[in-house]
């Protein structure tokens, strides 16, 4: 008996234009589905670059906080308080601020940057470099430059790198460069600085010094993480939350992809996507069963079933799924490569989304194999006497 797979190749094959037409509509919507994909893995992973860069257990923030950008405070000494928690080692206070930069190069333009301070005596600032550079920010109106950062806000790392000084003005407050830290943008930050607590408020000279917008707290090596969080939750009043590295991660993942409406329309672009490749490939096997209803019928007058006739429109589409997807995720690879050089953003392509969009690819194609077989069954024998 002749192979269901050898037909239907020779049937998607015998005419090339339409094979074409079926490979780029597969193609076109592989390459939508994995930019979608890839901008919304970029959004969630970026939207919590500080919260996996920074050294802390568990974070104390405002219970009206609902992303790290601009968060609300809280009184700083609830952060002293749970240092008097059972299990906790230490503690960080951070400020969170956004600032007014000018371009170092050209000084007229300006914008928003993203600021954190911190005693530099404490530990929660990994991110920050060696305990020299983090020294250099005890020194009046000195900053430490996230070399990811958006090109527009000047070329403050290549001039550090080679060995210039880097003066610019923050909130109209001269300040110095005197370090670079590696973190990168994200939808909500294009560039970030890091200071001590009172460069913070040189910066922002009309914030109070005893509300803090974030708290870092470590625990004690050997601790339970659930317990001192528990310990620490009902030590404090109601006016912050108590969250785990973990929570506070899923907090801002939670807030991007439900309270805004960003990760509805990147979950409507996958769904367009494939709602576009199922009409085309349908389209195509609708016309090659229509074109080749008397071969069916004869093959059905010659004892072949109609399940046989069915696993050959069906292994069209998957042979088509098969086929437009190597291009699909080849122009795809190109797409991250370039929108993460021009944003900074972490697009990049990884096994289990490959895997994800391979078998949607193929379900997809199945589905419109599946819609086809409806005008096989009008394939009649009888019709050819």
């Amino acid at each position: 008996m002749i192979s269901p797979l050898k037909i239907a190749w020779a049937q998607i094959t015998f005419q090339r234009l339409r094979l074409l037409a079926a490979l780029l509509g597969v193609a076109f919507a592989v390459i939508l589905v994995f930019v979608q994909l890839g901008f919304q893995r970029a959004l969630y992973d970026s939207s919590v670059r500080w919260h996996t860069a920074l050294g802390y257990d568990i974070a104390l923030i405002s219970p009206k906080a609902t992303y790290i950008v601009n968060p609300p405070g809280f009184p700083r000494n609830r952060v002293y308080q749970a240092l008097g928690v059972a299990g906790i080692a230490s503690v960080t206070p951070v400020y969170i601020g956004i600032a007014e930069w000018r371009n170092p190069q050209d000084p007229l333009q300006a914008r928003n940057i993203y600021v954190m301070g911190f005693d530099p005596s404490d530990r929660g600032f990994a991110l920050a470099g060696d305990e020299r550079q983090i020294a250099r920010l005890r020194m009046p109106d000195r900053v430490l430059f996230d070399r990811l950062s958006r090109p527009e806000f000047g070329p403050v790392a290549n001039q550090l790198i080679s060995g210039r000084t880097v003066t610019t003005e923050i909130n109209n407050r001269d300040a110095e460069v005197v370090g670079l830290y590696e973190l990168g943008t994200s939808f909500g930050i294009d560039g970030s600085i890091v200071t001590s607590d009172l460069n913070f408020r040189r910066i922002f000279p009309d914030r109070s010094a005893s509300r803090v917008e974030l708290g870092l707290l470590n625990i004690e090596p050997g601790a339970d993480l659930k317990v001192v969080q528990e310990a620490v939750r009902s030590a404090l009043p109601g006016d912050v939350r108590v969250l785990t590295r973990a929570e506070f991660i899923q907090h801002e993942v939670d807030y991007w992809s439900n309270s805004t409406p960003i990760g509805y329309v990147f979950g409507m672009g996958v769904a367009m996507g494939l709602a576009v490749g199922l009409i085309i490939v349908y389209q195509i096997l609708f016309s090659d069963v229509q074109d080749h209803l008397k071969e069916y019928a004869t093959l059905k007058a010659m004892g072949y079933s109609q399940g046989f006739l069915s696993r050959i429109v069906l292994n069209e589409a998957v042979l088509l799924a098969l086929v437009g997807f190597v291009p699909g995720l080849l122009l795809s690879l190109l797409v991250y490569t370039q929108a993460s050089t021009a944003t900074n953003l972490p697009v990049e392509m990884t096994p289990i989304r490959v895997a994800l969009v391979l078998a949607l690819t193929v379900g997809m194609c199945a589905f419109s194999g599946l819609l086809a077989l409806r005008k096989l069954r009008a394939a009649d024998p009888a019709e050819l006497f």
